[in-house]
């Protein structure tokens, strides 16, 4: 499974490290009728302060999804993890680019090779330069907007100016990649992010997990938030 392609976006993608664990399956029967995307995140306790999910379980996800799974590896050493993550199912590999510069087109080549789309993720404090000569070949461009390591992270508003550069790159040199925000994806951020130039949005608990114990109810909200905010039908 590949990135939507969507005429009009948004993308909605749920951080699954904010899902209700011991509800998964009922939880993935609403969001494949609800979300376009799933996003994982892997930490290792080095790259950021905190340990999340793992290829296990991916593995799992793989098992009930019908979107694509996009793994965010905020890891030290992303190829200890690529090989595991395309036999458990990934579709999307991210790693930071902070991590991969030493051998990033070896790191692109070994994930499409493998039938997956590559994408980067940026920190805030890292600006696009650094993965402006590998640019054309990435499917999924994630743009941080608060500091990694932790769910409800503080909105960082200069990074608006990054997805406006993103996209300004992406018309000017003919590219095709899709530009992600990830980080306080919600009410208070949505229209910015929309005419900045997002086009998928990483929701977690502020933006749609702890919006309502229903979780229906809270892609209701999500939705009516996003059109609220951008003027944008959904």
């Amino acid at each position: 499974m590949n990135i939507p392609k969507q005429a009009n976006p948004p993308i909605f993608s749920a951080s699954l490290m904010c899902m209700n664990m011991l509800d998964m399956r009922e939880q993935f029967r609403i969001l494949n009728d609800r979300i376009q995307m799933y996003h994982v995140d892997i930490m290792d306790g080095h790259f950021c302060k905190n340990i999340t999910l793992s290829p296990d379980f991916v593995k799992v996800c793989a098992s009930v999804a019908e979107h694509p799974i996009d793994v965010h590896l905020m890891v030290e050493h992303p190829g200890d993890f690529i090989d595991q993550l395309i036999r458990v199912g990934a579709n999307i590999i991210s790693p930071h680019a902070e991590t991969i510069n030493v051998d990033a087109f070896r790191t692109i080549d070994r994930i499409k090779s493998a039938g997956c789309q590559m994408g980067v993720v940026l920190n805030p404090s890292t600006p696009l330069s650094y993965v402006s000569h590998y640019l054309n070949h990435i499917d999924l461009l994630t743009i941080m907007t608060v500091d990694v390591g932790y769910s409800g992270g503080k909105f960082v508003p200069e990074m608006l100016d990054k997805i406006r550069e993103a996209a300004r790159i992406r018309e000017e040199r003919g590219l095709h990649y899709t530009i992600q925000v990830d980080g306080a994806c919600n009410a208070a951020n949505f229209k910015a992010m929309d005419e900045a130039g997002a086009e998928a949005y990483v929701v977690g608990n502020t933006g749609l997990f702890a919006m309502d114990p229903d979780l229906n109810r809270a892609a209701d909200i999500l939705y009516a938030d996003f059109s609220r905010e951008t003027g944008k039908a959904l």
